[in-house]
């Protein structure tokens, strides 16, 4: 694919090693605890983790190995670390902050997950359970109507799995070789996902339905490796601590929706989670999360339809007090991020953390 600015995406950068290094020589010698304690005494201001999945990656996974946040393991080291060294939140107590009510605590930490992938409920919830800390699940609700898996998930697995010699995508300006390895197969997945996000949201349906009609797999039944969870298991998280949070209806790119289906992707996730969960939720994610994915018009509609807050999948640190509710930062956790990297992104984000890669529009 292409570097000019104009196929660049909102996804964290290839591994910046100078981040990772340094990160591990501090780690090393002993600096983050002090880096983050002098941080505290000038910012007060909200870290939020963003996750997706939580599961062990195998080579038998033929979906979207980038979705894979952390391995079980690995995410219990990392919420053991937040327990232990920074100030779990909850939504609410964000919301209260943004009212005018108490300020949140020095170097408050939400937990966060996009989507509802069931390892979020089989694997997650009872570390975070377990550990007491706290974690806000944003659902898209017709995925847990209906349990199947995600379109985008869709388009990866059959690329992933599909035994043609060839692959056209004309309207993603794909034709090329299929390669017979795994690895090479995973990033021409996130090439083509990539690509498939610049296209408004007709275009990108179009595009997954017609691989879908050409492999004859249509998205039709469920898959063991990329199920939604259910409303009866989000009860029993939410009875547990938890928080619900929306993430559309379809997992929709909520800005390149025309106003109808905008209001109807609001409204129905709303009405669905009011429905199972019996109280409209406080807080949405928006699906993919880059500054092309939300715009004024979404954020007047889920104002409209009683969303307190709202947060991107732009990676930074957000001022609950100043910075606008309905535009808040995370910082996106990958299998790639090591113990030492995890633990000096929450001390200092500014200096090990990564800058998000902006989708950029040819004008």
């Amino acid at each position: 694919m292409s570097s000019d600015p104009a196929t660049t995406a909102l996804e964290p950068q290839p591994a910046p090693g100078h981040r990772q290094r340094l990160a591990a020589r501090a780690h090393a010698w002993h600096l983050l605890p002090a880096l983050q304690t002098v941080r505290g005494l000038f910012r007060r201001d909200l870290r939020v983790l963003a996750y997706h999945r939580v599961r062990k990656l195998d080579r038998d996974f033929a979906f979207d190995p980038a979705l894979v946040s952390a391995s079980p393991a690995d995410f219990r080291n990392q919420m053991r670390h937040v327990r232990d060294r920074f100030h779990p939140v909850c939504c609410r107590e964000v919301v209260a902050a943004l009212d005018g009510g108490p300020m949140l605590p020095r170097d408050a930490v939400l937990v966060t997950f996009d989507d509802g992938y069931d390892d979020n409920h089989a694997v997650a919830f009872p570390i975070l359970r377990e550990l007491g800390v706290p974690a806000t699940f944003f659902v898209a609700t017709g995925h847990i109507d209906n349990g199947l898996p995600y379109a985008y998930d869709w388009l990866a697995h059959l690329v992933v799995t599909m035994d043609a010699g060839r692959l056209r995508l004309p309207d993603l300006d794909v034709d090329l070789p299929l390669p017979s390895d795994l690895d090479a197969r995973y990033a021409l997945v996130g090439t083509l996902l990539d690509r498939l996000k610049y296209l408004d949201d007709a275009g990108q349906q179009a595009v997954i339905k017609g691989l879908e009609l050409e492999r004859r797999r249509p998205r039709t039944q469920a898959h063991a490796d990329c199920r939604p969870m259910t409303w009866d298991q989000l009860r029993e998280m939410r009875a547990g601590g938890m928080e619900i949070g929306g993430h559309g209806v379809h997992h929709r790119m909520l800005a390149k929706l025309p106003d109808g289906q905008l209001q109807a992707e609001v409204a129905e996730c709303q009405a669905r989670l009011t429905a199972e969960l019996g109280a409209p939720a406080i807080a949405i994610s928006y699906p993919v999360g880059g500054p092309d994915a939300y715009d004024a018009r979404v954020v007047d509609e889920i104002r409209r339809h009683g969303f307190r807050v709202g947060f991107s999948y732009v990676n930074g640190v957000s001022k609950p007090r100043t910075d606008d509710r309905y535009r808040l930062l995370r910082m996106a956790v990958e299998t790639r991020i090591d113990p030492a990297w995890f633990k000096g992104m929450l001390a200092l984000p500014e200096l090990f953390s990564y800058p998000s890669r902006l989708r950029i529009y040819p004008s």
